[in-house]
């Protein structure tokens, strides 16, 4: 949740989102750089308001700057020359998308994953080829669909996602779209293209694809957004790394830049990870140390936390409780706003109390639509909390809502107040670039520098290099911590 949400307590605006369109059917790829393909330049300078709204943006201007100056660059020298934008926003998540206007968005999370600027450099040409091939317009046109959605990928089963309809859109990552393959390899190339036009060396763009793949080992879990948004496949790291080799070769340059040192000392104080103090998960309970609630996550279910809300589903994708502010002077009020947000005919309202905070509960189906298969059976809980109006919103498919209604209603009774001062206190951990007094193996100056063993091969990753890799004296790593 973000810092206008906690502060002032801004009332839900229901996550307004881009629509994620499906992937398009394969077809014949274009002929990398083929200028007749490219039309008229797009304005996409300033970032779209909603989505900076739903992730914020990340308060560093001076990588804000030179995001902005290494995408003007490659601009300059692209098929496609506009007047583009690019920005940092302020999410955890591994991530880099653009959109059809012409803005392309990095995460913070995945700038703590580069080792130097010619990686970047790489993957900001993939994210400027998508544009200036105009993929998202071909899937789909620029608009904004009202609906709580969730962040988790394609976490929700068809079924859920054809009922819930505008409640839960089918929302990848950060609202981005996902593309064909052939739209990936196109973009591909043109990231080497354009990267190795401005003096860097492209090779390294593949070389972070398998930084990437580590990160999905490494976890054992869900594939990091940015492979889910784009398709990955077995033979991408040779392919990209065979075509930065003609590029370089048809350059006629015998040297390209990589910066590594001067890019590392630029994220030297990056927040790593969730900023506990917008919410963090542990041990299956949410807390909220600059509100000061707590509630607990219905067991085996993913949690997603976003500036505006807190979002959880069950792990098949078949049920989702959503956690947000809602506006409103009283309860009433709140009720009527939420149940008209969100397209129900509100039924079976209840006055309650949880754990001693006033409520209101009320539920009923959406309102079926041509994009519905089934309305969903939507249970809401509105809470009273000092001045403040929090909702819980639960939703599932009408056969099985039963199922799902105790799992909605132990979570929202969990409610409480946060008072243990080591979740109040929790602080944010960070990137801390440090400096190998002599050589060393990067396991031995992990653990010099306070990495405890079960984060080395996390670290490792995240310095895309080997734990037994033989580090010069002298040579700049990255570390996290508090």
């Amino acid at each position: 949740m973000n810092i206008l949400f906690r502060r002032v307590l801004r009332p839900v605006t229901l996550l307004l989102l881009l629509p994620l369109a499906s992937a398009t059917p394969a077809r014949p790829a274009k002929p990398i750089g083929d200028v007749a393909c490219f039309k008229e330049p797009l304005q996409g300078a300033q970032p779209d308001p909603q989505v900076i709204a739903q992730f914020g943006m990340y308060d560093n201007p001076r990588l804000q700057a030179y995001i902005t100056q290494q995408g003007k660059r490659m601009t300059a020298i692209s098929d496609r020359p506009g007047d583009y934008g690019f920005t940092i926003v302020d999410s955890p998540v591994i991530n880099a998308f653009a959109t059809p206007d012409g803005h392309v968005y990095f995460t913070r999370g995945i700038m703590a994953y580069f080792n130097d600027e010619a990686q970047f450099t790489g993957v900001l040409g993939h994210e400027l080829g998508h544009i200036t091939a105009q993929h998202g317009k071909k899937q789909q046109t620029r608009s904004t669909i009202t609906g709580i959605g969730m962040l988790l990928g394609s976490v929700l089963a068809p079924q859920v996602m054809q009922s819930i309809g505008g409640v839960a859109q089918q929302v990848v990552g950060l609202g981005m779209l996902k593309y064909s393959r052939n739209d990936e390899n196109e973009a591909d190339g043109l990231g080497v293209k354009y990267s190795t036009k401005v003096g860097y060396d492209a090779s390294h763009m593949a070389s972070f694809f398998q930084t990437l793949e580590r990160t999905e080992q490494q976890s054992g879990s869900s594939v990091p957004t940015f492979l889910s948004t784009h398709p990955n496949s077995a033979d991408r790291y040779q392919r990209v790394k065979g075509l930065a080799a003609q590029a370089k070769q048809a350059s006629g340059k015998t040297t390209f830049a990589v910066n590594r040192d001067s890019y590392l000392r630029s994220i030297d104080g990056l927040p790593f990870g969730d900023d506990p103090r917008e919410g963090f998960v542990e041990n299956g309970v949410f807390y909220h140390p600059e509100l000061k609630f707590r509630f607990p996550i219905p067991a085996g279910w993913k949690s997603q936390n976003s500036p505006e809300q807190f979002q959880m589903s069950e792990p098949n994708g078949k049920a989702l409780l959503a956690f947000t502010g809602v506006s409103g002077s009283s309860l009433d009020e709140a009720a009527q706003t939420l149940a008209k947000q969100i397209g129900v005919t509100a039924g079976n309202v209840q006055r309650t109390t949880i754990n001693g905070f006033p409520a209101l509960t009320f539920e009923g189906d959406q309102a079926a639509s041509q994009s519905q298969a089934t309305p969903a059976h939507v249970q809401s809980y509105i809470l009273q909390d000092g001045k403040s109006l929090f909702a819980f919103v639960g939703l599932a498919t009408a056969a099985t809502f039963g199922t799902y209604a105790p799992q909605f209603a132990s979570a929202v009774q969990g409610y409480q107040r946060l008072t243990e001062a080591s979740k109040l206190n929790r602080q944010a951990e960070h990137i801390h670039i440090k400096q190998a007094p002599a050589a060393t193996t990067l396991s031995q100056a992990l653990t010099a520098n306070g990495v405890p063993t079960k984060r080395l091969e996390e670290v490792a990753i995240i310095n895309g290099m080997q734990l037994t890799d033989r580090l010069p004296a002298g040579t700049l790593f990255k570390v996290v911590g508090r």
